[in-house]
């Protein structure tokens, strides 16, 4: 069954895209533990992140970091953390969290509820440099 990064990736589902190439999409987390708080993804679905192959691991970690300099031009914050956990959805995903303070990357926090219209603002702004 694919996973809802699939369904995102194969428009079944909406997403908040940022950004895309023919290989990633990074898109806004619609529980963001802050605001621009982005996943990046790999379209080909693979569950562990080791498991990848070396091009495209290499290539997310590059990917991703485009993403984080966007971030981190039009989010305020002190610096963009990164986080691979991989638990909660079986497809690889690195999290671009905006950072102020360690506990803005704490997971186990309560998540952030933004309306689509707030998402929708937030991915504009990133968009806007990519």
């Amino acid at each position: 069954m694919p996973s809802i990064f699939t369904k995102i990736i194969n428009r079944e589902v909406s997403g908040h895209i940022v950004a895309e190439d023919d290989d990633f999409i990074a898109f806004l987390d619609i529980q963001p533990l802050v605001h621009g708080h982005v996943l990046v993804v790999p379209k080909k679905e693979v569950d562990y992140i080791f498991d990848l192959g070396d091009e495209l691991y290499t290539g997310l970690f590059k990917f991703a970091k485009r993403v984080a300099k966007a971030i981190g031009e039009k989010i305020e914050c002190k610096r963009v953390g990164v986080a691979v956990i991989g638990l909660e959805v079986p497809h690889v995903h690195i999290h671009l969290v905006p950072l102020n303070t360690m506990s803005d990357i704490n997971f186990s926090k309560p998540k952030l509820e933004p309306s689509q219209e707030e998402l929708k603002k937030v991915a504009d702004k990133i968009k806007a440099v990519l």
